[in-house]
């Protein structure tokens, strides 16, 4: 199998911590480190910081994430618990950073994606039907 923008990395990380993380999230919380490699967001062109082995470069590879069917599969089933959690805000369960980063995740897989319902109820749940700003932003500069 031809792994073009090796999503093989975010399996690989995944693999060991999935169940955890995600019973970690259906408890109403979770923890930066998982954050990281279940709602990864865009790459950034403007960050001094070292890059994120995590963040994902395009929206070619956004989509490419959501196809397969491990990583995909994880994520809408991450975003399903999420959707029974919507008596709580995005700042309750993640915190606010954290909050942020899954907003940031959320806006670049919908961009990525005509057909993710999913993430279109997150939008009207916790972020006031909106997307992530900073991450249109970066989009349109890649784009």
């Amino acid at each position: 199998m031809n792994d073009e923008y090796n999503l093989q990395r975010f399996i690989t990380a995944q693999d060991p911590v999935y169940e955890e993380a995600l019973g970690i999230l259906r408890q109403g919380m979770m923890c930066t480190p998982y954050l990281e490699i279940i709602f990864p967001r865009l790459a950034t062109a403007r960050s001094d910081k070292a890059p994120d082995p995590y963040a994902i470069a395009s929206l070619d590879e956004a989509s490419a994430y959501l196809s397969s069917p491990i990583l995909g599969g994880r994520y809408r089933e991450c975003i399903g618990v999420l959707q029974r959690l919507s008596d709580l805000s995005a700042r309750a369960v993640f915190g606010d950073d954290d909050a942020k980063k899954l907003h940031a995740s959320l806006t670049l897989f919908s961009e990525a994606s005509n057909d993710e319902f999913l993430l279109e109820t997150m939008f009207d749940v916790w972020f006031d039907g909106l997307l992530d700003e900073d991450t249109v932003n970066e989009l349109n500069l890649i784009s």
